[in-house]
């Protein structure tokens, strides 16, 4: 759909902003990938490095078969290169992330982002297996570490092991204990940190962090944009304001309600974002006004 230019992370192409792409969808609860393609590329076009789609914030656990691997394919053509694309392939068994990750490979990803089995508390052996299966694949995986919601912890122990085993090129950290970063770098210091929630992001890009798995640029690309280059370059008094400005937004990413709040910022930015599948229900009152609240008085700020 777009010729864009390659990423600037040819080698390692899940560095940078990577977008966890919202997923339009129209007021009967269909997926719009018309409107999806036209955010990929928007995102793209403002500042973004890519795109990983069927992320939680893309609602994929409510996806038929055929529309997560639609987005998937919808995503790559207009992305117009694979690998700005990291879809992910998080299932309950490794034999069916495992196959959503051949999906990925066919439809030209890059790289894939990979939970742990999730279904139990798994321990180190099964989270090891799982993670081994996914990686014979071929394509790069990135780990996800979401012990809020999968109750798994990949430990910067653990995370130093499937490093050593050869499985995972980089992690997505969102436990929210920015600490875990300098361990991590000690116990696996060729292993990336990706910045994973993003009320935290100033705190993991001064601590090293080379990228950043995102939610809020699905609303103002160019302006997180500019908040990640500063942070990364360590310009505090170019990032600090812009991340002051956008941390009331910032910290919906890590609520239970953060695909509504979005999808709302999105629609107030100008952009497509539209309703939720079930379970997810419309914010109660409150929360819709404070989302509102905030994303007006940014975008009134002249941010975008």
């Amino acid at each position: 759909m777009v010729n864009a230019q390659a990423p600037v992370h040819r080698d390692r192409p899940w560095r940078g902003i990577m977008v966890a792409t919202a997923l339009p969808l129209r007021d009967d609860g269909s997926v719009d990938h018309d409107a999806y393609a036209r955010h990929v590329v928007r995102l793209i076009a403002e500042g973004c490095d890519g795109v990983v789609p069927n992320g939680s914030l893309g609602e994929y656990q409510t996806l038929t078969d055929d529309e997560r691997a639609r987005v998937v394919r919808t995503a790559v053509e207009a992305a117009g290169d694979g690998a700005r694309v990291m879809p992910g392939v998080s299932a309950y068994g490794a034999a069916e992330a495992r196959r959503w990750a051949e999906q990925a490979a066919e439809a030209g990803a890059g790289s894939v982002l990979l939970l742990p089995p999730n279904a139990y508390r798994a321990d180190e052996a099964a989270v090891r297996d799982h993670f081994a299966a996914v990686a014979a694949v071929g394509l790069p995986v990135v780990a996800y570490n979401n012990p809020l919601d999968t109750k798994v912890d990949l430990t910067p122990a653990l995370l130093a092991r499937l490093h050593a085993d050869g499985s995972v090129v980089a992690v997505k950290e969102f436990s929210g204990d920015v600490r875990r970063a300098y361990e991590i770098a000690e116990l696996a210091p060729d292993l990336d940190l990706l910045v994973g929630a993003d009320d935290v992001l100033l705190e993991l890009a001064l601590a090293g962090a080379v990228g950043w798995v995102a939610g809020y640029p699905n609303a103002l690309p160019r302006t997180c944009a500019a908040l990640y280059r500063a942070a990364v370059a360590g310009d505090l008094g170019a990032a600090l304001p812009l991340y002051r400005s956008l941390h009331p937004l910032f910290r919906w990413d890590s609520k239970t309600e953060f695909v509504q709040a979005i999808k709302l910022s999105m629609d107030l930015a100008g952009h497509h974002g539209g309703v939720c599948r079930p379970p997810r229900l419309p914010l109660a009152p409150e929360q819709e006004a404070a989302v509102r609240a905030a994303t007006e008085k940014v975008l009134a700020e002249g941010h975008a």
